[in-house]
């Protein structure tokens, strides 16, 4: 019998994969924002940002995006990106908690460039899985204004080939996320099973 106790956790994070969002600058560049809130239904993403980041004014400015996907063993530069923003000036509630203003985030994670198809922002060539999206709707609810729901529509889907299954399915033995649980860094345990609805 398992024994509950009621807790009041500061944050919810109960582990979700890490997105590196690529987005367009003003001025034509990518900014990266790391974040670790998404869901996919079909072909749409959902994405939750804070309010006031680079990463959503752009989209507000320039709707479109890539979804980078690392992979667990890159989790040294996700964290590299963790306290930059590319907002300038940085905001007051970023700056109080040891963020800094940084315009080359691809250099500043070692990423590497890459054009997109479909869209303007670049895409991190090091990430296995590559969404290239359009922003359909962006909404800040009433209960909770300082995050924004961002929703997507994948155009294109790019997969290292050595987890691809042909051109329809992602190799689950060979994907292996990295994964954000309650602000820690992890990768993917042994198979368990899989679902009746599973193909591969």
């Amino acid at each position: 019998m398992i024994s509950h106790i009621t807790i009041h956790p500061k944050i919810l994070y109960y582990g979700a994969p890490v997105v590196l969002l690529s987005t367009e600058n003003a001025d034509g560049s990518t900014n990266i924002s790391p974040i670790s809130s998404s869901w996919a239904l079909g072909s749409f993403v959902i994405l939750g940002l804070g309010v006031g980041s680079q990463g959503l004014e752009n989209l507000k400015e320039r709707p479109a995006c890539v979804i980078n996907l690392p992979d667990a063993a890159m989790w040294r530069q996700v964290e590299a990106l963790a306290s930059l923003t590319g907002k300038n000036p940085v905001p007051a509630y970023k700056e109080e908690i040891g963020f800094r203003y940084e315009k080359d985030k691809f250099a500043a994670g070692s990423f590497t460039r890459a054009a997109s198809k479909s869209v303007c922002p670049e895409r991190i060539a090091e990430c296995p899985l590559h969404l290239e999206a359009v922003v359909r709707g962006i909404r800040i609810p009433e209960y909770a204004e300082s995050f924004a729901i961002v929703e997507t529509e994948v155009v294109q889907v790019h997969a290292d080939e050595r987890i691809a299954i042909g051109d329809r399915y992602v190799d689950p033995k060979a994907w292996n996320p990295l994964i954000y649980n309650f602000r820690h860094y992890f990768g993917l345990g042994e198979e368990k099973g899989k679902t009746y609805r599973s193909e591969t």
